[in-house]
């Protein structure tokens, strides 16, 4: 029965509704336009990840990992190969490491443009979307020059890739870093000192600095309350400790200052790309063709060389077929996401798959934290500090 005593009225906002950004449900009571209470559903596209991984050897892990923060999913796939090296101590040429950077920092790129670009739609301008989208399908091409693929891109293998980085790929990078720092610049100059997306996004959607930290923030979510952690600095992975970059940071915890962080890093990122690229021309002979670490017994061979010598035959069968057994032990390994630390907690029992693996995910720390920041707030507050958290449904689900 309903409530005649009731002053306030509730509202769904989702799990179908298009401002949520993905299939989540916002349950939101209202006292007017300002919200006094929220409630959060997830687990629409729940996909039990963690137990399916349970039943799979390493190498075909991967794929699962493409779908959880897909604006970025290259940084999965390595955050997952670099697991599972450092769990069976594989050494990696600093040619696999430098060639990893750039597409996990291409990846950063890209997951940056879409969350600010729609932070820009949901305050009314879609300009700014359209623009960026040009330069994302650049990225996309790169990726698909690399390994086939776009979106899920199940790009590299345990040791390092699948195949060697074409001249075209190199190419579109050029092109990628020559053109998108101006488009970068213009973008910001539409939004950054613009009254009315000012208004929208200052002192909304904002989380302090010890709050943050005691939900378990990171990320550009963590670093634009002023705290400075960055997993690539803090417990560097891939050769991070041979670049020179800054960890931007913000002041407040606000929707502003989260869109000025990924705006920051995105520059950061550039520089990164940068320095990689000039590493990698300084590797000559057969070194510049290294794409893989030597380990036969997790790495594919070629297949020519299945169809004509025994061992690589024989190496094949059995990655293919997970007869490889896990040496005993356990893991946490991290690397800095997207959206945060992206951390893969395995235990290995010694048979041929993991006995337990755990995702964590930065997505489902934040979702927990959202009904505390948009209390108080009005409605179209609450869209956009979705969009600002950058709220990706695959992740938060697994």
């Amino acid at each position: 029965m309903s409530n005649p005593h009731k002053t306030t009225s509730t509202l769904n906002l989702g799990p179908t509704h298009p401002a949520t950004h993905g299939v989540m449900q916002n349950i939101i009571e209202l006292d007017g336009e300002t919200i006094v209470d929220a409630k959060q559903t997830i687990g629409y596209i729940h996909r039990a990840f963690e137990k399916l991984a349970e039943r799979r050897p390493f190498f075909q892990i991967t794929t699962l990992t493409d779908r959880l923060n897909y604006c970025s999913s290259p940084i999965n796939n390595m955050g997952w190969h670099i697991t599972c090296e450092r769990f069976l101590k594989i050494k990696m040429p600093k040619r696999v490491d430098y060639l990893r950077v750039i597409i996990m920092e291409l990846a950063r790129i890209s997951d940056h443009l879409i969350c600010n670009s729609i932070v820009g739609v949901d305050a009314g301008a879609y300009t700014g979307f359209l623009y960026l989208m040009q330069y994302r399908e650049l990225i996309y091409e790169i990726y698909e020059e690399v390994c086939g693929s776009r979106l899920t891109t199940n790009i590299g293998r345990i040791g390092g890739f699948e195949r060697n980085f074409t001249p075209t790929a190199f190419t579109k990078l050029e092109k990628f870093l020559k053109e998108y720092p101006a488009v970068l610049t213009e973008f910001e100059n539409l939004f950054t000192r613009n009254r009315i997306f000012m208004d929208r996004t200052q002192n909304t959607g904002a989380i302090s600095a010890e709050r943050a930290i005691n939900y378990g923030f990171s990320g550009p979510n963590l670093r634009a309350t002023g705290v400075d952690y960055d997993v690539r600095v803090h417990k560097p992975y891939s050769s991070y400790e041979d670049f020179d970059f800054n960890i931007p940071v913000g002041k407040t915890g606000d929707n502003y200052d989260r869109f000025l962080v990924r705006n920051a890093e995105m520059r950061e990122s550039l520089k990164i790309i940068n320095q990689a690229y000039q590493k990698i021309q300084g590797f000559k002979g057969a070194e510049a063709e290294v794409f893989h670490a030597d380990v036969p017994e997790y790495y594919l061979p070629k297949k020519e060389d299945v169809y004509t010598k025994m061992e690589a035959l024989i190496w094949h069968f059995k990655i293919i077929m997970g007869e490889i057994n896990l040496p005993k032990g356990r893991i946490y390994s991290a690397v800095e996401g997207a959206n945060g630390e992206l951390g893969f907690y395995m235990m290995s029992d010694g048979g041929r798959t993991p006995f337990r693996l755990h995702f964590r995910r930065p997505c489902f720390i934040y979702y927990q934290a959202y009904p505390e920041i948009v209390k108080g707030s009005l409605l179209s507050d609450a869209i956009i500090t979705m969009s600002s958290l950058n709220l990706i449904a695959g992740e938060m689900d697994a």
